[in-house]
């Protein structure tokens, strides 16, 4: 698969507007940041501008909006920026803010892609690194019906479903993916509330910075107009009559489904939050702000102990390998009984996985032991090296034949004996660049999560036709 290198913006970019909750008016620039950066955010209205990383371990509530905290430093809602920023291929920027909120502008992240598009795109020389959905990984909030779901794929896509007990809003559908133009069908949808909602949520110190222009406004039951007239006098906005249920501020809507829309656009937002970017279908039914942060807490703990490197790689023997032992001959020049590796399942950038199959027809075993077989400690420590050569030969141009010879082995260390029906797992990963055809690797052997074998390898790359 081709690599994806990472984005940072062109130049810096300055949006202003109030918050929702806060009603504070606060102002957002957008400055561009070195590789592997990621999304940080920079209070510059405090002593010292404190920084906090756009990161699901600092989010600390989640009542209508994100937010996050580290210490005393708050910054909230800021899902629709984190969604403008997925949604427009961004992996690093710096967000300097003079407040404590994200603007909200019109309640939906179109102000925000259009600022960005204007910044402009700019390629950086590092490649972007994913976090792949290997396996079925469920959220369930019983008392909610909140449900979120990642499956394995080869691409980002997220499935929304809503439900509501409304008249005027009740089950809806949106989905993205790859084909999906972000800015024109998913970026503009608003954010919504209900009539019934409004004094409560302004009682618990929420929406004061709320009106018509930065929200969907749904009445779904009838009211006295004494009772519309003190909800507008409450937000310190003009009256309005109304006779008939709807969308109070009797705006269009974008899309019949604007509302599951904007939830799928939350839901973006705050995956985001997990650092790295996704390979996987997400679905999701009656999603909120708790429900996608808890959710993307788990990913990231999914993600976390999949690049631990004594935890062991996922092996499914019922999926087709990368290279079979076929395809290894061509890499290879080993032979019966010396070719050790049976099949390679993954490979990326600056990795490689291998599987060797320990059986007792193995010659070695005929003298080691006969009393007890033991796969033979040099042997594993091979078998791991015929995988790095797989790796680095694999990755050399097309001009020619190339060989791998050991120059030395570090650190090596035998966890737990090998035998006969054991499944072998190499995983091998690059420790700095392939310089003067010279290769470093780290190696590590599994049998199920047990590291058996341990140890780091220098190998010359040599040009043999």
């Amino acid at each position: 698969m081709m690599s994806v290198k990472q984005n940072t913006i062109g130049r810096e970019v300055t949006i202003s507007g109030k918050g929702l909750h806060t009603g504070v008016d606060v102002t957002l620039t957008f400055k561009p940041a070195p590789e592997d950066f990621g999304f940080k955010f920079k209070r510059v209205d405090i002593d010292g501008h404190p920084v906090i990383d756009a990161n699901v371990s600092k989010v600390k509530g989640t009542s209508r909006g994100t937010v996050l905290k580290d210490g005393e430093i708050v910054i909230s809602t800021i899902e629709h920026v984190m969604a403008a920023l997925i949604g427009t291929g961004i992996d690093n920027v710096l967000m300097e803010l003079n407040g404590p909120e994200a603007p909200i502008l019109d309640g939906s992240a179109a102000a925000y892609v259009k600022i960005l598009g204007e910044a402009g795109l700019v390629a950086q020389s590092v490649d972007r690194e994913y976090f792949e959905i290997k396996r079925k990984i469920v959220y369930r909030n019983p008392e909610t019906g909140a449900e979120l779901i990642a499956y394995p794929d080869d691409d980002f896509s997220i499935d929304v479903m809503i439900s509501y007990n409304s008249a005027v809003l009740a089950n809806q559908y949106a989905s993205y993916n790859h084909q999906t133009p972000f800015a024109q069908e998913i970026a503009p949808c608003r954010t919504f509330v209900f009539v019934r909602e409004l004094e409560m949520l302004l009682k618990n110190n929420l929406v004061k910075g709320g009106d018509v222009d930065n929200a969907i406004v749904i009445m779904d039951q009838l009211m006295p107009q004494s009772e519309l007239d003190r909800i507008a006098d409450l937000f310190n906005q003009n009256h309005i009559e109304v006779n008939k249920i709807g969308i109070l501020n009797n705006l269009t809507l974008h899309f019949d489904n604007e509302c599951a829309r904007h939830k799928l656009l939350d839901v973006m937002g705050d995956l985001a939050l997990i650092g790295k970017r996704i390979k996987g279908r997400i679905v999701a039914k009656r999603p909120g702000h708790g429900p996608n942060t808890e959710f993307a807490r788990m990913l990231q703990k999914e993600y976390l102990k999949g690049i631990s490197e004594n935890t062991a790689p996922e092996y499914d023997p019922n999926k087709v390998p990368l290279y079979d032992i076929n395809q290894i001959r061509k890499f290879l020049p080993h032979r019966n009984p010396f070719l050790l590796l049976d099949k390679v399942i993954e490979k990326g950038a600056d990795y490689i996985i291998g599987v060797k199959n320990v059986t007792m027809n193995e010659p070695f075993f005929v003298g080691h032991f006969p009393s007890e077989p033991v796969m033979p400690g040099v042997l594993i420590i091979e078998a791991m090296a015929q995988a790095g050569g797989v790796f680095v030969i694999s990755s050399q141009p097309s001009d020619g034949d190339y060989s791998t010879y050991f120059m030395t082995m570090d650190s090596i260390k035998f966890r737990k004996k090998v035998v006969p029906g054991d499944t072998l797992i190499f995983r091998l990963k690059l420790l700095g660049p392939i310089r003067r055809g010279i290769a470093n690797m780290r190696a590590i052997a599994f049998v199920g999560d047990t590291v058996v074998c341990e140890g780091e390898f220098m190998a010359q790359i040599v040009k043999t036709k």
